[in-house]
């Protein structure tokens, strides 16, 4: 048992609950012993040089524990600052996080991107009320791919373009806490695309007794759910326990056709002996089949807002479009219900399937070679396969091959060769495997604890885009894509895309951290250097073959944290962070024509680093918590993605360097334990973000030419920055009842970097509300709760999915008139009910 080193205020009140009994079974060997309450040393101050390892956590998360440990099911404590929206901390840098007493309480459901909603400077969006088709999130102005997320110690970030699917990496009931790093990684952190900070993501631990969670859901749109785990205890006479679990999941899209299904397992099993050594292994498996939501531009959302279900292929379908001049496409922002064997039936929903299988396996294990060295494991292994869909109309007698006559060549379906148009499967296939480790000494003499570390990983990521056959219904021969694809004369395969990359990283790192004046004065610095080489291969025709890049990046950090007192606290950091440009931007892609291909390679391109600068004042005490952070980012060699267009009026894309972006800000939030059974929270931001260069566009004139220009984008806010945010949640707690209310408050959002279209600002409510019933046989603390999730029903766009640099025609700074490009945007999902039963056993 840790013992608190803060009295427990009047003030607070305790939920009325009894500590567990140890029983004749548990042999002895198993029983905590109680530890000697000592003074912090350099080996467990928190410091920003290594804190993504499991265990790595566990010192940080020591400060809140107070008094007794209190279980109301599910891990909930009633104890939490905030009601688990806020954890005290020591580390020398901005951290906030969520704990069991929030998530215990939240839609079973959610993902983890969602739970994390209210904390400062976190920007999420949501297209589905149980998250199953994802989400996106930015903080401080920085999309969730510029953001490293783990799960374990391990990386969970696509290795080849850095986004995150939050629906795939684990169940709410096993997931202890989410910490999130606004402003920077830590020295460890496994990521080569973390220039906006990081998301670790901590697993449970299995029991110390056997026992077990149940839970049911029903609600809106279908959506059922239903998840079991089970702990063994300690196994035999040994020091091992495990958990296995299991969930289930399906909902009905709420507009539109389509649905999502959802099947996911994980375990873990703990082996701790002697004074600090554990091994430990989690394993995540993940199988995902759902249905796309289209992404829409503006003059879509204010035509047809959420969709016109229902809808034949006619002129409102999806897949058709009405345009004139620089006015944007409009179509039905929904996907067709009905299928045709014309160009709309090419969005025929069906055809918009994103099938995913994936397999996550971490062993984060510590092994305490002597009273001062330490050594850290954390070797991993991802696997992935899957794609997402997508339908394509095209005459099979026109097949796009480069090289060919006019770049044109016979499809074969079946032996057989077609002619005329016809819809095809088009799906954009990805499997990944990503095997890697971390490992890390550290050694501790008196106030100096040193770590050197070093993190390896060896990629390999196969990506194809074939053509394959549907069904005289319209549905795909084959979901996977991996079959009944259409063969050109020549025997090869058609493809879209055809691309095998391999990534190796190596990084070093090195930190220090020095204790002073009875710990209350901290520094920290450290260096990392990562070299980074990539290896392409393009099978496409006429497309550069064989691409190698190099990647060579120091990244030094530095802290300090004074304790004024034993309440307040002062730190200040700076930080280095990076992105490598994604794998896409090596290769040539899409559709052929005499300009060559649609997407153009851009090999050249140089990661994108951020300098990290954070001031911050910390007040905690045993009824309070709270922090204020200034914020100043400086980001050089932004990554871009250009739409242009050529002489023949053909769009192609490219990657580019976007010059540079700088941003200030204020984060802040308080959280109380219980007052009266009440636990408020409150988050807030301020943000200005400014983009520091004019960016290069290119596009058609009046006249209907094409001229490339530079436009005025430099002092211009940043897109996706909203310049506040405000979080509220509150939570009441007496035992057998909970209720609580949250609310998040976003300001508008520029959709362009010349500020011409933007997204409103809106807000978002929840509510959850329970009781816990009696004890009933087996069952330890049943409980049956309800969440009402964007409880006003707003309908608003929450993500931009595409931003561009500019919607509407402007005149550049050398005098050409260019026409702009529609941003694409996600609408965020509706109101839902959703009602649980579950409990302990």
């Amino acid at each position: 048992m840790i013992c608190s080193t803060v009295l427990s205020s009047p003030l607070v009140a305790m939920a009325d609950t009894t500590s567990d009994k140890k029983t004749s079974g548990v042999a002895a060997k198993h029983r905590p012993m109680k530890e000697k309450q000592k003074e912090k040393t350099a080996s467990n101050v928190p410091s920003m040089l290594g804190a993504t390892s499991p265990t790595d956590a566990v010192e940080d998360e020591k400060v809140e524990v107070h008094g007794h440990t209190h279980d109301l099911g599910d891990g909930d404590t009633g104890r939490a600052f905030g009601g688990g929206l806020m954890t005290p901390t020591d580390a020398p840098k901005s951290v906030s996080a969520v704990t069991r007493d929030y998530i215990a309480k939240q839609n079973p459901a959610l993902n983890p991107m969602q739970l994390i909603a209210l904390l400062p400077g976190a920007n999420v969006s949501d297209t589905d009320p149980l998250g199953m088709t994802g989400g996106n999130m930015s903080v401080r102005g920085l999309t969730d791919s510029q953001m490293g997320f783990t799960l374990e110690g391990f990386p969970i970030n696509d290795i080849g373009n850095f986004a995150i699917y939050p629906q795939e990496i684990v169940d709410a009931e096993n997931l202890k806490t989410v910490r999130l790093a606004q402003g920077s990684a830590d020295l460890d952190s496994p990521h080569i695309s973390a220039s906006g900070g990081v998301v670790d993501m901590y697993m449970i631990d299995p029991k110390k007794k056997m026992g077990g969670h149940v839970d049911m859901t029903y609600g809106s749109y279908n959506a059922t759910r239903g998840f079991a785990r089970f702990d063994t205890g300690y196994i035999g006479n040994t020091n091992m326990r495990a958990y296995f679990s299991y969930s289930q999941g399906r909902q009905d899209h709420w507009r539109g056709p389509g649905y999502e299904n959802k099947k996911h397992g994980e375990m873990k099993i703990v082996n701790d002996w002697g004074d600090g050594n554990r091994v430990s292994l989690a394993v995540v498996g993940n199988n995902l089949q759902n249905n796309a939501y289209p992404s829409i531009n503006m003059a879509s959302w204010e035509k047809f807002g959420i969709g016109v279900d229902n809808q034949t292929n006619g002129a409102n379908a999806v897949g058709t479009t009405s345009a004139s001049g620089d006015k944007p496409a409009v179509s039905n922002t929904v996907y067709n219900r009905y299928y045709s064997n014309t160009s709309a039936g090419s969005n025929y929903y069906k055809l918009r399937s994103n099938p995913f299988t994936n397999i996550y396996a971490s062993m984060p294990s510590t092994f305490k070679l002597t009273d001062h060295l330490i050594l850290t494991e954390t070797p991993y292994f991802w696997y992935g396969y899957g794609n997402g869909g997508g339908g394509y109309y095209q005459d099979l007698s026109k097949m796009s091959y480069a090289g060919a006559p006019n770049n044109q060549m016979q499809g074969y379906l079946n032996g057989v060769p077609n002619s005329g148009s016809n819809v095809l499967y088009n799906p954009s296939l990805t499997q990944t495997y990503r095997p890697g480790a971390t490992t890390k000494l550290t050694w501790t003499a008196g106030p100096n604890r040193l770590m050197v570390g070093y993190w390896f990983e060896y990629s390999k990521q196969r990506q194809t885009a074939p053509y394959s056959a549907i069904s005289p219904d319209g549905s795909p021969m084959n979901t996977w894509g991996d079959s009944d694809n259409v063969v050109l004369q020549n025997g090869e395969t058609a493809q879209y895309r055809n691309t095998l990359t391999q990534t190796q990283v190596h990084t070093p790192f090195i930190g220090d951290s020095l204790s002073l004046l009875h710990n209350t004065l901290t520094i920290d610095a450290g260096l990392k250097y990562s070299i980074v080489k990539r290896d392409g291969t393009n099978y496409l025709p006429l497309a550069t073959r064989y691409v190698s890049t190099n990647y060579y990046q120091a990244l030094p950090t530095a802290a300090v944290r004074y304790k004024i007192d034993k309440h307040n606290q002062v730190f200040v950091s700076v930080s280095t962070n990076y992105r490598m440009p994604q794998n896409y931007s090596l290769y040539d892609s899409g559709s052929y024509s005499k300009a060559g291909y649609s997407t153009k390679a851009s090999p050249g391109q140089q990661p994108e680093i951020s300098i990290s600068e954070e001031a911050g004042w910390r007040y905690q005490d045993d009824l309070i918590s709270s922090s204020i952070t200034y914020f100043h980012y400086n980001f050089t060699n932004r990554l871009f993605t250009q739409t242009s267009v050529n002489e023949a009026g053909q769009y192609w894309t490219t990657n580019i360097n976007g010059g540079g972006e700088h941003s200030d800000g204020v984060d802040a939030e308080i959280g109380t334990r219980p007052i009266y059974h009440l636990r408020p929270y409150v988050s807030f931001e301020y943000l200005h973000a400014v983009t520091d260069s004019n960016l290069p566009v290119s596009g058609r004139n009046l006249a209907g030419a094409t001229v490339s220009d530079y436009v005025r984008t430099k002092g211009k806010i940043a897109p996706q920055a909203p310049g506040y945010q405000v979080g509220f949640g509150i939570d009441y707690d007496d035992g057998p009842r909970f209720f609580g209310f949250d609310l998040k408050y976003v300001a508008k959002q520029y959709s362009t970097f010349m500020n011409d279209e933007h997204i409103p600002d809106y807000v978002r409510m929840n509510i959850h509300m329970g009781y816990r019933l009696p004890k009933m046989g087996i069952f330890k603390s049943p409980t049956i709760r309800l969440n009402l999730q964007n409880i006003s029903n707003q309908r608003y766009l929450g993500w931009i999915n595409s931003p561009q640099v500019m919607a509407h025609r402007n005149t550049g700074i050398f005098g050409q008139s260019v026409g702009g490009n529609a941003p694409t945007y996600r609408i965020a999902s509706p109101f839902a009910a959703i009602a649980t039963m579950s409990s302990d056993f």
